[in-house]
């Protein structure tokens, strides 16, 4: 049996007894769980170097991972569903993200927010996947074996990028603070550190003598194999990769038989086996946010939807906000929390259904491995226009010639969250965040959560009693609403002060040798650039194409999910969170109308103003309503979000029509 003990450390009330409509309280069940894998089992096979793992008495691989369960207090008010939200970073996000509650840090107690999952009565799974999460309160890790050959450890090159927003002299060889791969020796004369001005642009190397493998103590720099010191300093803006050898290799694929395995464990398993849910569960949603949903996209891909037993793990998969990308989450020397471009998180293939790529002559799928062991799962993927502006997010649904539109199979839906961001947004608007990003415009205020929760309303139908998921919406070749970036650039450099990112983001092919998750060409061989299409806009410069909330079809601003970085952080011109090991989440943006006639003129926008387009507030929340009734007629939309969405409208309003053209800026 692959979970060989849940280890249960507390159990308390959640949300201290609240008591969530008819299905009561909750309660918050956290541990470890244990986890013996069978390295020679067909539904480990995809996992990289697990033959490398050592193995225990019955030759079988041992591992352990953090968990965290949200359960009704009577199993009996339950709705007898998992939503398992992988965590992100090793942060649990649904709540975040479904329920609407606040960030909270990791060692603060989880908030309900509006309570949604719990009145629903979802039993809520988290189990750590990632091997590198740092040892902090509140955080999930997985503690995974390193493997090893006769030889003992293994060594081997690894690539560590990253780009600053401030100026640094020493950077840590991570992402955000996450478990470095130590360099085996800091005096290696073959590493090697290059300068770009992006991430697609030329390398230039530099000199070893003026950088070390080294932090600063007192202003002196100590030699240290988990740092990088440049004399000279690193420029904001600027990305930097440094190469170099490493030994130790954690069995980072695990992490996905921790989420399977579990995850079957819950929903077949007796009491006697020790599982606190025995009996409960008839079905298991997955969903995972950016990182995580890259990771479910890996997860799929890999085929491990069937356990050791031959039992499903999920019914239903929710991806979200992963555009085409997957992640390093099954490589050698994989860095998980990484966001850089040439890496292997930009692999292909990117769309569900098999394709050939006729620039290497690969043909491949998502989906392949998975259909080929019978009934798919059903899935649907949502995301934001940043990943498309991003360079991946149409690779999903289009050919690699972008000339024509794929169809994904039966059980797929691709939705859009039209003219959003990848990040959350907030209200009202700022040009800073946390990560220490600044905008050229202030980020963008759409708040798509409402639609997070009829997604899952919708796939619980769907899986539950059959009734399809509502059409996929999302750019497309065939009415035109997929074009070039480049053929929006009147659209958008119309508006006063706007105008596109400076490079466009593509991304390239990939070369790491004949196994990607076992690399052997460090850094990967950099091919032609793939395709990538947007979403075409309105006369406002909304896009056409996607799920609409009234925000963008009765709009008081210019909403888009890419926004640039200024020049006040370096890299100007390019678009805020695409890449580099440093992380960063991709920003968008919100241009507000002039809110008089009078202020459109002076400013010389040719977009109409507020006043121009309503007749009064009272009209104006006539129209939002209108447009939601609609989209929950379309079932894009639960009735009970309406409220909701129409007293964000009135902040909107009310914000932005009382500006005045002489406090246009939000605090910049």
């Amino acid at each position: 049996m692959p979970v060989t003990k849940m280890e249960i450390k507390s159990r308390i009330p959640f949300a201290n007894g609240q008591v969530f409509g008819g299905v009561g309280a909750y309660e918050q069940l956290d541990g470890v769980a244990h986890f013996a894998a069978d390295p020679n089992h067909g539904a480990n096979e995809t996992i990289a170097d697990l033959g490398l793992a050592p193995r225990n008495a019955d030759g079988l691989v041992e591992f352990s991972s953090d968990f965290r369960i949200l359960l009704p207090a009577d199993p009996q008010l339950g709705n007898r569903r998992i939503l398992f939200d992988v965590p992100n970073r090793g942060k649990p996000l649904a709540l975040r993200n479904i329920n609407s509650a606040p960030e909270v840090t990791p060692d603060a107690p989880m908030d309900p927010g509006n309570g949604f999952l719990m009145r629903k009565g979802y039993t809520v799974v988290w189990c750590a996947w990632q091997h590198d999460v740092p040892d902090a309160p509140g955080m999930l890790r997985v503690k995974v074996p390193d493997a090893v050959t006769t030889d003992g450890p293994i060594s081997g090159k690894v690539v560590v990028t990253f780009q600053l927003n401030v100026p640094s002299q020493v950077e840590f060889l991570s992402s955000r603070n996450h478990r470095a791969y130590k360099a085996s020796d800091v005096n290696e004369q073959g590493a090697v550190m290059t300068e770009q001005n992006h991430e697609d642009g030329p390398e230039r190397i530099l000199p070893r003598d003026q950088w070390s493998f080294a932090r600063l103590e007192n202003g002196i720099a100590v030699p240290d194999d988990s740092h990088v010191h440049l004399a000279s300093g690193f420029q904001p803006g600027k990305v930097y990769q440094v190469i170099y050898t490493t030994t130790g290799a954690p069995v980072v694929g695990l992490g996905n038989l921790a989420t399977r395995d579990i995850t079957t464990f819950l929903r077949y398993s007796s009491p006697e086996n020790g599982n606190p849910l025995a009996g409960q569960i008839d079905n298991a949603y997955s969903f995972g946010v950016s990182q995580s949903g890259r990771f479910l996209r890996l997860f799929l891909y890999l085929g491990l939807n069937r356990d050791e037993e031959g039992r499903i793990a999920f019914d239903g998969f929710i991806p979200h906000v992963a555009g085409g990308k997957m992640g390093e989450f099954n490589h050698r020397f994989a860095q998980p929390s990484s966001q850089a471009t040439r890496s292997g998180n930009s692999l292909f293939p990117f769309s569900d259904v098999a394709q050939a790529d006729p620039e290497t002559g690969i043909s491949d799928g998502l989906l392949s491995r998975l259909s080929s062991q019978g009934d798919l799962p059903k899935i649907m993927y949502t995301h934001t226009p940043s990943e498309y502006w991003a360079g991946h997010g149409s690779l999903m649904h289009t050919d690699m010639t972008a000339n024509r539109d794929l169809e994904p199979p039966d059980e797929v839906r691709i939705y859009v969250f039209s003219s959003t961001q990848h990040a959350l947004a907030t209200f009202p608007p700022v040009y800073n965040d946390a990560d220490g990003y600044h905008g050229q415009y202030p980020f963008n205020v759409v708040d798509y959560r409402s639609l997070l929760r009829a997604a899952l309303v919708n796939m619980d139908r769907w899986v539950t009693n059959g009734e399809p998921a509502p059409p996929s919406q999302h750019p497309r070749l065939d009415d035109g609403t997929a074009v070039n970036p480049q053929e929006l650039r009147e659209s958008f450099e119309k508006i006063p002060g706007v105008k596109l990112p400076n490079p466009m983001r593509r991304f390239t092919r990939l070369d790491f040798g004949p196994d990607p998750f076992v690399p052997t060409k460090i850094p990967a061989e950099v091919g032609k650039a793939y395709p990538n299409l947007v979403s075409a806009v309105d006369d406002d410069a909304n896009e056409l194409s996607g799920i609409q909330l009234p925000f963008i079809t009765v709009p008081l601003a210019t909403h888009m999910g890419w926004n640039l970085r200024h020049p006040d952080i370096g890299g100007a011109d390019q678009v805020i969170g695409t890449g580099g090991a440093s992380g960063g989440t991709l920003r968008g943006s919100t241009i507000p109308f002039a809110a008089t006639r009078k202020d459109r003129e002076m400013s010389g926008d040719p977009r109409l103003s507020i006043e121009e387009r309503y007749e009064s507030k009272e009209q104006y929340h006539e129209l939002v309503e209108q447009a939601a009734r609609k989209l929950i007629a379309q079932r894009y939309l639960l009735e009970e979000d309406i409220e909701s969405v129409k007293g964000q409208a009135t902040e909107h309003y009310d914000f932005f029509f009382g500006r005045t053209l002489e406090s246009q800026a939000f605090g910049d």
